[in-house]
Protein backbone atom coordinates (compact mmCIF):
# COMPACT_ATOMS: atom_id res chain seq x y z
CA UNK A 1 0.00 0.00 0.00
CA UNK A 2 1.38 3.44 -0.89
CA UNK A 3 2.25 5.40 2.25
CA UNK A 4 4.44 8.10 0.69
CA UNK A 5 1.91 10.72 1.82
CA UNK A 6 2.47 9.80 5.48
CA UNK A 7 5.43 11.01 7.51
CA UNK A 8 6.37 10.45 11.15
CA UNK A 9 8.52 13.23 12.53
CA UNK A 10 9.27 11.72 15.95
CA UNK A 11 7.31 10.01 18.71
CA UNK A 12 3.65 10.17 17.59
CA UNK A 13 4.11 13.29 15.44
CA UNK A 14 2.35 12.27 12.23
CA UNK A 15 1.57 14.17 9.03
CA UNK A 16 -0.84 12.82 6.41
CA UNK A 17 -1.29 14.68 3.15
CA UNK A 18 -4.32 14.16 0.91
CA UNK A 19 -7.18 16.43 -0.07
CA UNK A 20 -6.49 17.94 3.36
CA UNK A 21 -3.33 18.05 5.45
CA UNK A 22 -3.74 16.28 8.78
CA UNK A 23 -1.37 16.37 11.74
CA UNK A 24 -1.51 14.18 14.82
CA UNK A 25 0.37 15.15 18.00
CA UNK A 26 2.79 17.54 16.26
CA UNK A 27 6.09 17.59 18.16
CA UNK A 28 9.52 19.08 17.46
CA UNK A 29 8.43 20.63 14.17
CA UNK A 30 10.65 23.64 13.52
CA UNK A 31 9.65 24.59 9.96
CA UNK A 32 6.92 27.22 9.74
CA UNK A 33 4.75 25.57 7.09
CA UNK A 34 1.33 26.82 8.19
CA UNK A 35 -0.21 24.02 6.12
CA UNK A 36 -2.36 22.18 8.68
CA UNK A 37 -6.05 21.82 7.83
CA UNK A 38 -6.72 19.70 10.92
CA UNK A 39 -4.60 19.12 14.01
CA UNK A 40 -5.48 16.19 16.25
CA UNK A 41 -4.12 16.02 19.81
CA UNK A 42 -4.49 12.73 21.69
CA UNK A 43 -3.57 13.99 25.17
CA UNK A 44 -1.74 16.87 26.90
CA UNK A 45 1.70 15.36 27.61
CA UNK A 46 4.51 17.56 26.29
CA UNK A 47 5.56 15.16 23.52
CA UNK A 48 2.01 15.14 22.13
CA UNK A 49 0.80 18.67 22.86
CA UNK A 50 3.59 21.02 21.78
CA UNK A 51 2.39 24.64 21.39
CA UNK A 52 5.52 25.68 19.46
CA UNK A 53 5.03 22.99 16.83
CA UNK A 54 1.33 23.81 16.63
CA UNK A 55 2.16 27.47 16.00
CA UNK A 56 4.52 26.48 13.18
CA UNK A 57 2.03 24.36 11.26
CA UNK A 58 -1.31 26.09 11.90
CA UNK A 59 -3.05 28.94 10.11
CA UNK A 60 -6.17 31.01 10.71
CA UNK A 61 -8.42 28.27 9.24
CA UNK A 62 -6.90 25.27 11.03
CA UNK A 63 -9.41 23.10 12.89
CA UNK A 64 -8.30 21.53 16.16
CA UNK A 65 -9.61 18.24 17.56
CA UNK A 66 -8.79 17.36 21.19
CA UNK A 67 -10.11 15.26 24.07
CA UNK A 68 -12.89 17.01 25.99
CA UNK A 69 -10.83 16.83 29.19
CA UNK A 70 -8.14 19.14 27.77
CA UNK A 71 -10.45 21.73 26.21
CA UNK A 72 -9.36 24.52 28.55
CA UNK A 73 -5.61 24.20 28.00
CA UNK A 74 -6.07 23.63 24.27
CA UNK A 75 -8.24 26.74 24.05
CA UNK A 76 -5.27 28.90 25.07
CA UNK A 77 -3.25 27.58 22.12
CA UNK A 78 -6.11 27.54 19.61
CA UNK A 79 -6.61 31.26 20.27
CA UNK A 80 -10.11 31.67 18.88
CA UNK A 81 -9.89 29.22 16.00
CA UNK A 82 -12.27 26.28 15.66
CA UNK A 83 -11.85 23.80 18.50
CA UNK A 84 -13.73 20.50 18.49
CA UNK A 85 -13.73 18.31 21.59
CA UNK A 86 -14.46 14.60 21.65
CA UNK A 87 -14.95 11.74 24.06
CA UNK A 88 -14.33 8.03 23.38
CA UNK A 89 -17.01 6.61 21.10
CA UNK A 90 -18.04 9.93 19.58
CA UNK A 91 -18.12 10.78 15.86
CA UNK A 92 -17.59 14.05 14.01
CA UNK A 93 -17.46 15.18 10.40
CA UNK A 94 -15.33 18.11 9.24
CA UNK A 95 -16.06 18.79 5.58
CA UNK A 96 -15.49 15.40 3.97
CA UNK A 97 -13.26 14.14 6.82
CA UNK A 98 -14.97 11.62 9.10
CA UNK A 99 -13.61 11.20 12.62
CA UNK A 100 -14.29 8.55 15.25
CA UNK A 101 -12.72 8.83 18.72
CA UNK A 102 -11.53 5.68 20.48
CA UNK A 103 -10.10 5.23 23.99
CA UNK A 104 -6.38 5.45 24.72
CA UNK A 105 -5.25 4.49 28.22
CA UNK A 106 -3.07 2.24 30.35
CA UNK A 107 -4.64 -0.74 32.09
CA UNK A 108 -2.22 -0.99 35.01
CA UNK A 109 0.43 1.70 34.51
CA UNK A 110 -0.36 5.16 35.93
CA UNK A 111 0.70 7.34 33.00
CA UNK A 112 -2.53 7.47 30.99
CA UNK A 113 -5.54 6.81 33.24
CA UNK A 114 -8.80 5.75 31.65
CA UNK A 115 -10.69 8.39 33.65
CA UNK A 116 -8.93 11.19 31.69
CA UNK A 117 -10.79 10.30 28.50
CA UNK A 118 -7.74 10.63 26.28
CA UNK A 119 -8.05 9.52 22.71
CA UNK A 120 -6.93 7.75 19.62
CA UNK A 121 -8.52 8.78 16.33
CA UNK A 122 -9.93 6.83 13.39
CA UNK A 123 -10.04 9.26 10.46
CA UNK A 124 -11.38 8.65 6.97
CA UNK A 125 -10.04 10.83 4.16
CA UNK A 126 -10.14 10.26 0.40
CA UNK A 127 -11.49 6.74 0.82
CA UNK A 128 -8.71 5.61 3.18
CA UNK A 129 -9.17 5.12 6.92
CA UNK A 130 -6.29 5.87 9.29
CA UNK A 131 -5.99 4.92 12.96
CA UNK A 132 -3.64 7.07 15.06
CA UNK A 133 -3.56 5.33 18.42
CA UNK A 134 -2.07 7.93 20.78
CA UNK A 135 -0.48 6.57 23.97
CA UNK A 136 -2.31 3.40 24.86
CA UNK A 137 -2.01 -0.20 25.89
CA UNK A 138 -3.34 -2.98 23.66
CA UNK A 139 -6.95 -2.73 24.79
CA UNK A 140 -9.64 -5.29 24.06
CA UNK A 141 -11.98 -2.54 22.81
CA UNK A 142 -9.43 -1.53 20.17
CA UNK A 143 -9.42 -4.92 18.47
CA UNK A 144 -12.62 -3.96 16.64
CA UNK A 145 -11.12 -0.78 15.13
CA UNK A 146 -11.58 -0.93 11.36
CA UNK A 147 -8.90 0.88 9.34
CA UNK A 148 -6.69 0.61 6.29
CA UNK A 149 -3.57 2.01 7.96
CA UNK A 150 -2.84 1.65 11.67
CA UNK A 151 -0.21 3.84 13.35
CA UNK A 152 0.48 2.24 16.71
CA UNK A 153 3.00 2.88 19.53
CA UNK A 154 5.54 0.12 20.16
CA UNK A 155 8.07 1.60 22.62
CA UNK A 156 6.75 0.12 25.85
CA UNK A 157 7.13 1.89 29.24
CA UNK A 158 4.25 4.34 28.64
CA UNK A 159 2.47 2.33 25.94
CA UNK A 160 2.18 -1.20 24.61
CA UNK A 161 5.35 -3.04 23.64
CA UNK A 162 6.26 -4.10 20.12
CA UNK A 163 4.91 -7.61 20.73
CA UNK A 164 1.67 -6.32 22.27
CA UNK A 165 1.24 -3.84 19.40
CA UNK A 166 1.70 -6.64 16.88
CA UNK A 167 -0.95 -8.72 18.65
CA UNK A 168 -3.36 -5.78 18.48
CA UNK A 169 -2.65 -5.18 14.79
CA UNK A 170 -3.14 -8.87 14.05
CA UNK A 171 -6.58 -8.67 15.69
CA UNK A 172 -7.51 -5.45 13.84
CA UNK A 173 -6.38 -6.69 10.41
CA UNK A 174 -5.47 -3.39 8.68
CA UNK A 175 -3.89 -3.43 5.24
CA UNK A 176 -0.79 -1.67 6.58
CA UNK A 177 0.74 -0.94 10.00
CA UNK A 178 3.22 1.81 10.83
CA UNK A 179 5.06 1.68 14.19
CA UNK A 180 5.39 4.96 16.14
CA UNK A 181 6.49 6.18 19.58
CA UNK A 182 9.89 4.47 19.66
CA UNK A 183 13.53 5.28 19.07
CA UNK A 184 13.41 8.71 20.72
CA UNK A 185 12.25 9.20 24.31
CA UNK A 186 11.47 5.51 24.86
CA UNK A 187 11.87 2.36 22.84
CA UNK A 188 14.77 1.15 20.73
CA UNK A 189 15.11 1.24 16.96
CA UNK A 190 15.17 -2.56 17.04
CA UNK A 191 11.62 -2.58 18.40
CA UNK A 192 10.40 -1.91 14.87
CA UNK A 193 12.10 -5.10 13.71
CA UNK A 194 10.45 -7.08 16.51
CA UNK A 195 7.10 -5.56 15.54
CA UNK A 196 7.58 -6.50 11.89
CA UNK A 197 8.48 -10.08 12.81
CA UNK A 198 5.39 -10.53 14.98
CA UNK A 199 2.85 -8.95 12.61
CA UNK A 200 1.07 -11.49 10.43
CA UNK A 201 2.52 -11.81 6.93
CA UNK A 202 -0.71 -10.66 5.30
CA UNK A 203 -0.33 -7.21 6.88
CA UNK A 204 2.26 -4.85 5.41
CA UNK A 205 4.58 -3.14 7.93
CA UNK A 206 6.17 0.17 6.90
CA UNK A 207 8.84 1.93 8.95
CA UNK A 208 8.85 5.73 8.73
Amino acid sequence: MNTDHISVNTQSSIRIEGSRVLYFDPFKITAASGDADLIFVTHPHYDHFDPESIANISNEKTVFVVPASMAKEAGKVVNGRQLLVMKPGEDLTVGEIRIHAVPAYNKLKPFHPKRNGWLGYVVEMDGTTYYAAGDTDALKELESVSCDIALVPIGGTYTMTAVQAADLVNAMRPVCAIPIHYGSIVGKAEDADIFREKVDKGIEVVKK
